[in-house]
């Protein structure tokens, strides 16, 4: 066992006191330890007088504003404890207020004042100790250790408090740069939450549109057309429906209780077929090299990128067909949504294709979009099949 368990709550409750509480406290202190010799006289053959006691008290009592004013009570306790000496009476046996004072100016004053007190108490000690009567030669050396031992201490307590000091900085720091990152990576989910609702609801707001236009054109000439339109309706939203609530229950955590992962490229077939049976757009299906692996964030995107890219289609295209094709290497997926409709030359501002990039972009490919060889329009996304976080390097 050490003194820890007494010794830290102690600390810490001198370190939340008051400083003129302590100071004073301290001051006393030493006031009572230089008037030993006076309260036991016959301790000694030394001539003790009143004035001598005064001259004692000047070295004890300036303590008090010693971290308020360092450097005016060093200079303070250095007058009066060579005054002593001098008056003979009688110089102290230790120097308390000096090795206060040493202590105080290494753990507070500044470069120049640290220099001149002690160059000013080294001669001072050597002065003080010429004037006591028969001085021995262990009682320089004495004096000395003892003022150099408090500074010793004051120099490591300034560089434990300016240790302390940096590392709060540092945990500081640490906790704004965790706050930054905390506040980057929900505004980079809340952004992925964003592109997958809007690819959720615009894909199935589209089929709606497309059959509800569909359906009353058909509904007295072809029921059983208009009927299907109405199940296509009602099964987009169902769908929509379920999607969304997949993604909400990552908000809430519903995950661990079992709810269904976010479609992947496991569910493209699906997809196609759902567009197929509920538009007049024929959609094929093309696959292209070996499947491989693909990370889950990639293999989210392939889903969302062929969803929004077909929404597209359907919205704006006017498209009779569509192309979807798979092309697997090594190295990359290759997507390619391609239709005979009419699009944008390019890049628009939708926020279709813009959230195509920027899925594309966040799993390490590119993208691209335009004009197709033979007209219509063409997307045409490239991804990793390389996990990133586990690839080595």
């Amino acid at each position: 066992m050490s003194a820890q368990p007494w010794f830290t709550p102690v600390a810490a409750r001198l370190r939340t006191t008051h400083p003129y509480v302590v100071d004073t406290a301290l001051a006393a202190l030493v006031l009572f330890a230089a008037s030993l010799q006076w309260i036991f006289p016959d301790e000694g053959d030394d001539r003790l007088t009143w004035l001598g006691w005064l001259l004692g008290a000047a070295t004890a009592l300036p303590l008090v504003w010693r971290r308020r004013a360092p450097f005016a009570t060093a200079c303070a306790v250095s007058v009066a404890t060579p005054a002593q000496a001098l008056y003979h009476a009688p110089p102290p046996d230790v120097m308390y207020g000096g090795m206060v004072i040493a202590y105080t100016m290494a753990a507070q004053g500044k470069p120049w004042q640290r220099r001149f007190m002690v160059v000013g108490w080294a001669v001072g000690v050597s002065l003080v100790m010429h004037h006591k009567p028969d001085p021995q030669p262990f009682e320089y050396a004495f004096q000395l250790l003892s003022i150099a031992c408090a500074y010793a201490f004051g120099m490591l307590a300034r560089v434990q408090r300016a240790y302390t000091a940096e590392l709060e900085d540092r945990a500081r720091r640490l906790e704004r740069e965790r706050a930054a990152d905390t506040a980057r990576a929900t505004a980079q989910e809340r952004a992925r939450i964003a592109r997958d609702m809007h690819d959720i609801l615009a894909h199935a707001v589209s089929l709606m549109v497309v059959q509800a236009e569909a359906g009353p054109v058909v509904v007295r000439s072809d029921p059983a057309r208009a009927e299907a339109a109405f199940e296509a309706i009602a099964a987009a939203g169902r769908d929509s429906m379920s999607q969304l609530r997949r993604i909400l229950g990552v908000l809430k955590e519903e995950q661990r209780n079992g709810t269904s992962p976010q479609p992947g490229i496991k569910a493209l077939p699906a997809l196609v077929r759902q567009v197929r049976e509920s538009t007049d757009l024929r959609v094929e299906l093309h696959t292209e090299g070996a499947p491989l692996p693909l990370p889950p964030d990639t293999d989210i995107a392939v889903y969302r990128v062929i969803q929004e890219a077909l929404t597209n289609t359907v919205k704006h295209a006017y498209a009779s067909c569509a192309s979807v094709e798979l092309d697997w290497t090594e190295e990359a997926l290759t997507l390619t949504v391609t239709d005979d409709g009419r699009g944008p030359a390019a890049w628009s501002g939708g926020h279709g294709l813009i959230g195509i990039r920027e899925r594309a972009a966040a799993c390490g490919g590119e993208a691209r979009a335009g004009r197709g060889p033979d007209g219509g329009f063409r997307v045409v996304v490239r991804l990793p099949v390389v996990d990133r976080q586990a690839a080595p390097g």
